[in-house]
């Protein structure tokens, strides 16, 4: 796990060019504390960071091949790399080193930009090709890692963090409004865009190359449909599942530092804690983070399971200093970002790191097992949504949608009014509004009159329809699945992980996101991935035979932070003052609006913990990347302060 950076364009490199590579690289220290090496030719600057996991003493990057004609910067790990190495050894190729980077020059000799295709890992990789005078840069298949890139007028900037980008280039940062939309939607910003119009995000299972001042950008990996195995019984399923699980889990326990684990009280982390247990030599460490509000801690169903599995157990304490992590989360996610479970995952991301250097997550299992309850919703709208004439659906749902009670003292038995909505629209703009944290409705009554002039009538969930239709599956279920994969994994849940991880040199590896056991996972029939309330049936049926039968029967709670009580304690007041009376905000949001929002949540009228929150986040983003826009650039000394 590292940080890269880079900047290419025919004669690009000047000393102003050697000044920004240095400058990005320091922006990306934190990623990278053990070591850090340049390239600089007249065509290109490469530079990386270095978080020693894989060869400690000789792994240093940019690697280049026998000739000198390749060189490589790679963040992240490619867990086939020995047999890889193998295989090209075999075929006459020379190793300098045992890192994992290596072998990407050498297949590239043997491949071309077809390499890509026999990588198994999270990666992202920027490859220079002299001889062609050519830049490849590539992601990996489910966006596990980060890869930022501007078109700099003749030159291509690149970089793990948006920030580093930002340094690198020589034009201004433009805002771009439709992102403010997207990020009071979703919490986040949705690939291929950031928050600045001419800064974008690569995404996941994408090549660019760049050469001759020209980009092309192709997919080179997607998920697809190739039918179902409709003759496999339950337990046929679930032994293969638990197999592939284990195969996943085994090649990322390779490391020369110490390999740990999250653990909640979840199915999917208890899977893989299981599955290391099996194929691990050693005592695992396990991390939990508590809260002191009761109903959000897990500590109790971790610790029990940590106990029977005989790890090394933590137990860190979040605690709400919402100012103060605000602050932080603004700084290392460069962009809007408002999950509260970054909170969290901040923190035991920190103590995390003082046991391991590595810790494996049970990130992905919802999305690719279609564990989350939502799907069960999913499901029985869109039969009810078959079965309803159209006329029914589209003339009469509505208006009894509209007139339905709603608000936190209904109760749960009696929310029916979004059921008839979702009914009432398409598949699509209906599981779009599932997803979404705040509703197109809610998100257009906190703008100012200036950012709803400027959107012009911009819909977020068009991104949402947009994935929704792309998906070849035929079934409503993998459909919804293929939208959280591309949507909400890859911009929501693995940006998280990756910057609050790597703020503390900590790398995260998912099992569950190895591609292979993705492309598993899309063939089981959809009935049999969710039965009934439950969903992930195959690797619940292994869960029980091969690691604990009381873990397997637990309902997922979620990595769920107590946001609404951290609103309503006195630590709240002055942060909450400060973003409605100052001016960081007042270009997007409407002060009176969110006024209304926090009397509505002191008052117990209403939950608005995470809209006050995505308020928070975008005021604190302003005040560390504001000057940022339209060309007031601070020094970098006072930048990076």
């Amino acid at each position: 796990m590292c940080g890269i950076a880079g900047i290419a364009g025919y004669h690009a490199v000047t000393n102003d060019c050697r000044l920004r590579l240095d400058r990005m690289l320091d922006a990306l220290r934190h990623r990278g504390p053990d070591d850090s090496g340049t390239y600089l030719t007249v065509d290109v600057a490469l530079g990386h960071r270095r978080l020693a996991i894989v060869d400690l003493t000789s792994g240093r990057q940019p690697i280049a091949n026998e000739t000198g004609r390749i060189r490589v910067i790679t963040n992240g790990e490619i867990y086939n790399y020995r047999e890889m190495r193998e295989e090209l050894i075999g075929r006459g190729h020379h190793f300098k080193t045992q890192s994992d980077a290596e072998v990407v020059v050498h297949l590239y000799e043997e491949m071309g930009e077809r390499f890509v295709e026999r990588l198994s890992g999270m990666f992202a990789i920027a490859l220079w090709d002299d001889r062609e005078r050519r830049l490849v840069l590539v992601r990996d298949r489910l966006g596990v890692k980060p890869l930022y890139y501007a078109v700099d007028g003749d030159r291509l900037v690149f970089a793990s963090e948006l920030k580093a980008v930002l340094l690198g280039m020589r034009q201004a940062a433009s805002l771009d409004p439709t992102a403010i939309a997207d990020f009071l939607a979703y919490s986040f910003i949705p690939s291929p865009k950031t928050i600045f119009s001419n800064v974008q995000k690569l995404e996941p299972g994408r090549m660019l190359t760049f050469d001759r001042e020209e980009v092309r950008l192709r997919r080179y990996w997607d998920l697809t449909y190739r039918g179902v195995t409709d003759e496999a019984g339950e337990d046929e399923l679930a032994e293969e599942t638990w197999r592939s699980l284990k195969r996943a889990t085994r090649m990322r326990l390779h490391a020369d530092v110490p390999v740990g684990a999250f653990l909640s009280g979840g199915v999917d982390s208890g899977a893989v804690v299981g599955a290391m247990s099996q194929t691990s030599r050693g005592r695992i460490t396990t991390v939990t983070c508590g809260f002191h509000e009761r109903d959000h801690d897990e500590r109790a169903q971790a610790r029990q399971l940590a106990e029977r599995l005989n790890t090394a157990h933590v137990e860190p304490i979040a605690r709400a200093n919402l100012a103060e992590m605000a602050e932080r989360l603004a700084w290392h996610f460069d962009e809007p970002f408002a999950d509260a479970s970054a909170i969290p995952m901040f923190l035991i991301s920190e103590q995390a790191r003082q046991h391991v250097t590595v810790a494996l997550s049970g990130d992905g299992g919802d999305e690719v097992m279609a564990g989350y309850r939502r799907y069960r919703f999913d499901i029985a709208e869109h039969t009810a949504r078959q079965w309803l004439p159209t006329a029914i659906r589209r003339g009469v749902l509505p208006s009894i949608a509209r007139a339905w009670p709603a608000g936190p003292g209904v109760p749960k038995i009696l929310r029916a009014g979004t059921t008839l909505r979702n009914i009432s629209i398409d598949p699509a703009t209906a599981h779009g509004r599932s997803i979404s944290t705040l509703s197109p409705e809610g998100a257009a009554s906190l703008m100012s009159p200036e950012l709803v002039n400027d959107l012009r009538g911009y819909d977020p969930l068009h991104t949402v329809r947009k994935l929704y239709e792309s998906c070849d599956a035929p079934d409503h279920l993998s459909r919804c699945q293929y939208v959280d994969i591309r949507l909400g994994l890859a911009d929501g849940i693995l940006t998280k992980v990756d910057r609050a991880s790597m703020a503390h040199a900590l790398e995260v590896r998912s099992p569950m996101l190895d591609y292979e056991w993705v492309e598993f996972a899309w063939t089981i029939p959809p009935q049999l991935r969710r039965r009934g309330r439950h969903g992930k049936m195959p690797l619940r049926h292994a869960v029980a035979r091969h690691v604990d039968a009381d873990l397997a029967g637990r309902v997922k709670s979620g990595f769920d932070v107590p946001m609404d009580a951290w609103f309503r304690q006195a630590g709240a007041v002055p942060l909450m003052r400060r973003v409605m009376e100052g001016d960081g905000v007042g270009a997007w949001l409407n002060a009176d609006a969110m006024r209304n929002v926090w009397d509505s949540h002191c008052e117990g009228r209403a939950n608005h913990g995470a809209t006050l929150w995505k308020c928070v986040v975008l005021d604190s983003w302003v005040r560390r990347f504001g000057q940022w826009i339209g060309g007031n650039k601070r020094q970098w000394e006072q930048f990076a302060a």
